[in-house]
């Protein structure tokens, strides 16, 4: 369900464009080259081509691995050299004018593009990595557990923070920013959600600091071939369980081998069956999107009419809504909860949505049997010791309520050139820190207090 803003007909003209320059002419050839403009165009291309391939995985895969491999295997040097696609156009001005024309009016370099690529660095840097910076706050006060799901909702709660500045950006520049932000937030969310529900389909992220070495070791053996070179633009995460593929009996005696042996076909159908089915991928994606719509209304409203309405979508999306139904003191024991104790509700959404809509709980037996139904996601009303919990609420909403608060009026402190940066091709990163904002040693808790 990810939304993308370069077309496949745009990818079609260009690789029309780039075979009469020549007939033997491929991307995957090429070495970038930070010093020339042509070649921040073709990588631009590269980078969005690889994200276009990657919403089908099973569509055009060789080709994205062949472009890919290519890059990964080219040793990096303080100077890169340039490669055989810029020299052949670059040794002409008639096919250089032609590739930036034809680059030109197929949108690289655009106004669209260069917001695109700013809303990638925002991203990474201020809203996927926030839930891993305050673990411990999101973990222990607000008792969110270690989940994909929860995750998702601590940065759709940045996405909607940095949504608000952008909107206030001058049109269509503002437009085309929010565009790029949902764009890659959700680029993102499916790829995580294919690594939770199909491990092996896309490689494991390797963090920063891992060397390339390290990143080819990880997917040698338990990745789909197609896809084994590709490298995320997103960061990965230890705030939840990403689980890895199971292994065959061929490979479990050495899975890290540096030549680790081929997968016959038997092997290959039994790693594909241990992953969920592309319908379970599509419909939680679709869950997804309704939470992000509704967590976006319900923090607009709270934005206009006050802390209170604030507060109360903090509660809703944040929280749980634990203790809708009332605070229940009846000594029900968190051991007894895991057992099946009836103890055990959960908040119920009584409006719905597309995919879990009114009708479908009353099916199932109407709104108290789906309280008492464990979806899985770990948030559910406090019982048993747990209870006083539950005094510490009105203080942790306050707590984050001022978070957002505050930085929501940071955000509007800074100036427009601050917030979209230098707008050239390959400085897209530079004045992040000014709207991430300084981080410290205190939690949320403490300086939100």
């Amino acid at each position: 369900m990810t939304i993308l803003t370069t077309t496949a007909r745009q990818q079609q003209n260009f690789k029309h464009v780039l075979r009469h320059l020549n007939a033997n002419a491929h991307l995957a050839q090429q070495k970038y080259s930070q010093d020339l403009k042509t070649d921040a165009i073709v990588r631009s291309f590269s980078s969005s081509r690889r994200r276009l391939n990657l919403s089908t995985p099973n569509a055009n895969a060789n080709a994205k691995a062949s472009a890919i491999q290519t890059q990964t295997k080219t040793p990096r040097t303080n100077q890169l050299s340039q490669s055989w696609l810029t020299k052949k156009v670059r040794s002409s001005p008639a096919l250089l004018a032609l590739f930036l024309g034809a680059a030109r009016a197929l949108g690289y370099g655009s106004p669209q593009q260069l917001a695109n690529r700013r809303a990638l660095a925002l991203y990474n840097e201020f809203c996927a990595q926030r839930a891993d910076e305050e673990a411990v706050f999101w973990r222990d006060e607000c008792a969110l557990p270690p989940t994909f799901q929860s995750w998702f909702t601590i940065t759709n709660l940045h996405v909607w923070l940095l949504t608000v500045r952008l909107r206030a950006l001058p049109a269509p520049l503002g437009t085309q920013h929010v565009q790029g932000l949902i764009d890659h937030f959700f680029q993102d969310v499916e790829e995580r959600v294919r690594g939770v529900l199909q491990p092996g389909v896309l490689p494991p992220r390797v963090p920063p600091s891992a060397s390339q070495t390290a990143a080819e070791t990880l997917t040698k053996a338990t990745v789909d071939p197609r896809s084994a070179s590709y490298i995320s633009p997103y960061p990965s995460s230890a705030f939840y369980h990403t689980p890895a593929p199971a292994l065959p009996a061929s490979l479990s005696s050495s899975p890290s081998s540096s030549n680790p042996p081929s997968l016959s076909r038997a092997d290959r159908r039994a790693l594909i069956r241990a992953r969920a089915p592309e319908r379970i991928v599509t419909r939680q994606m679709k869950i997804f999107r309704e939470q992000w719509a509704g967590l976006g209304m319900s923090f607009d409203l709270g934005l206009v009419k006050g802390d209170a309405e604030m507060a109360g979508a903090v509660w809703r999306n944040l929280l749980g809504a634990r203790g809708a139904r009332g605070i229940s003191g009846d000594g029900i024991s968190g051991a007894e909860v895991e057992q099946g104790n009836q103890g055990f509700r959960r908040s119920v959404n009584l409006v719905g949505g597309l995919v879990e809509s009114v009708e479908k709980v009353d099916k199932r037996g109407g709104v108290e049997a789906e309280e008492a139904r464990d979806d899985g996601s770990g948030v559910c009303d406090f019982v048993g010791g747990d209870v006083d919990r539950y005094l510490k609420y009105p203080e942790l909403m306050a707590t984050i309520a001022t978070y957002l608060r505050r930085e929501s009026v940071r955000l509007e402190g800074l100036t427009d050139a601050e917030v979209m940066g230098p707008r050239k091709l390959g400085r897209e990163g530079e004045g992040l820190a000014v709207v991430v904002g300084a981080r410290g040693d205190l939690s949320m808790a403490e300086k939100y207090a």
